[in-house]
């Protein structure tokens, strides 16, 4: 199926710095790939990084302004993800720029929101304006497209989340709250059939410790816990607090703004 994908997409690639990240080290895919698209830089990785490292590596290793991350099933429809360098031409405030999302059945997902409800920052569909850009809690890291140099500056993907699930929402709030922008642009449209969903409490618990700051929200938060302490993940996450710590003191420093001025977008 990947390769299959590969064959479709590489059409629209003219122009682009391709590369690919392998993050399953027994399979070496090189001589696959070149034979499907010979311009594509191809990276092997001897041990598996899991989804914010290998992404890392990509982004690190990419040398264009911009970096469309897409993961490997995800299908173009045409080459109208190029239309989103205009709206960073146009706004230096932009961090990224997500799509709408064709699934199986049809169903256009890429706009969400974000709510404080029973102590923790959630997050949801949102409807968004059909017809113009639209305000969105995260861009996915399987298909949108980010300002690379910001990508580096806020301090890419953080590895605490690993194996993979809310670490992209994690970047982008952390864009929010540093004084940048997440749109949603409904013109850009892509095939991306989701193969499942992984609700990670755990990380869900990591990414309020790491980024929550008014002292109001932190004191609801607290005042929660109690009922935590039985849901799957909250010990896993608990043992990861002081790493959790380490890594806010970083973080906090970029923010300029309140939780409840990002939330406040979405209500």
């Amino acid at each position: 199926m990947f390769f299959k994908y590969l064959e479709i997409n590489k059409k629209y690639f003219d122009g682009c710095e391709v590369i690919m990240m392998n993050d399953y080290p027994l399979e070496n895919i090189t001589e696959q790939v070149k034979k499907i698209c010979p311009e594509v830089i191809i990276v092997n990785n001897k041990k598996n990084l899991g989804f914010a490292g290998n992404v890392n590596k990509g982004v690190l290793k990419a040398t264009r302004d911009y970096v469309f991350l897409m993961n490997s099933d995800v299908v173009l429809i045409d080459n109208s993800f190029l239309t989103a360098l205009k709206h960073f031409e146009r706004n230096d405030d932009l961090f990224a720029i997500g799509f709408a999302q064709i699934e199986k059945d049809e169903k256009i997902v890429g706009a969400n929101r974000a709510y404080f409800s029973n102590g923790l920052i959630n997050h949801s569909s949102l409807f968004p304006n059909p017809y113009s850009l639209t305000p969105i809690f995260w861009a996915e890291g399987g298909s949108s497209i980010f300002r690379r140099k910001l990508f580096v500056d806020l301090g890419l993907l953080d590895e605490l989340y690993n194996p993979f699930y809310w670490e992209d929402i994690d970047l982008s709030y952390r864009a929010w709250k540093a004084g940048y922008k997440v749109l949603y642009d409904p013109n850009i449209k892509v095939e991306h059939h989701h193969e499942s969903t992984i609700i990670a409490f755990r990380n869900q618990l990591i990414f309020q410790w790491k980024n929550m700051t008014d002292q109001d929200l932190i004191m609801k938060h607290l005042l929660n816990i109690p009922k935590f302490i039985f849901i799957p993940g909250f010990f896993d996450a608990l043992i990861r607090l002081p790493n959790i710590l380490q890594v806010r003191k970083k973080t906090v420093k970029l923010f300029k703004k309140t939780d409840k001025e990002i939330l406040s977008l979405f209500s």
